[in-house]
């Protein structure tokens, strides 16, 4: 199990001033670099059913929000402001269903060869997949639950590897 220990404790995006900075990545290594993210969404029974089902008046609930959580992840350096734009090679969205829950588990996979990780693009790519669901079925059940968005697993990079413990 890697070590998750951050020996550095200083925040990264401030100079000794305290003033927001980008950090600068130009004296970086290129490497292999991926993050998986994580989230989930809880609803009504009458929601779940239509979503697993294929039902859901709007459409394919699924293959929507997979659509936004890719296009998400293009898109962080815009909605993030200190983080860097990024050519992401890879972007994969999955789900499973928890039927004892209601729940629909959002998985995101992000990959790169570059300077900077992909933790902020996995992590959105979570993020905006669940918001897209919650925006298809809001007219059936305006109560679900948008939660335990995490990052899972990055590798690569001079931090190397990060697992999240269980």
């Amino acid at each position: 199990m890697a070590d998750n220990t951050n020996t550095n404790p200083e925040f990264s995006h401030f100079d000794a001033e305290g003033n927001a900075i980008m950090v600068d990545v130009s004296k970086k290594n290129e490497t292999e670099r991926v993050a998986t993210a994580m989230g989930r969404i809880t609803m009504s029974q009458d929601a779940y059913d239509l979503v697993k089902s294929g039902s859901m008046a709007k459409g394919d609930v699924l293959g929507v929000a997979r659509i936004a959580g890719i296009m998400a992840a293009k898109k962080v350096d815009s909605l993030i402001p200190l983080c860097h734009p990024l050519a992401v090679t890879k972007i994969n969205i999955d789900f499973s269903y928890n039927d004892d829950s209601r729940q629909i588990e959002i998985e995101a996979v992000v990959g790169i060869t570059g300077k900077t990780g992909v933790e902020m693009e996995a992590l959105t790519a979570v993020s905006v997949t669940a918001l897209t669901i919650y925006d298809m079925c809001k007219a059936v059940d305006k109560a679900m639950v948008i939660s335990d968005i995490c990052l899972k697993k990055k590798t690569g990079g001079k931090s190397g590897t990060f697992i999240r413990p269980e």
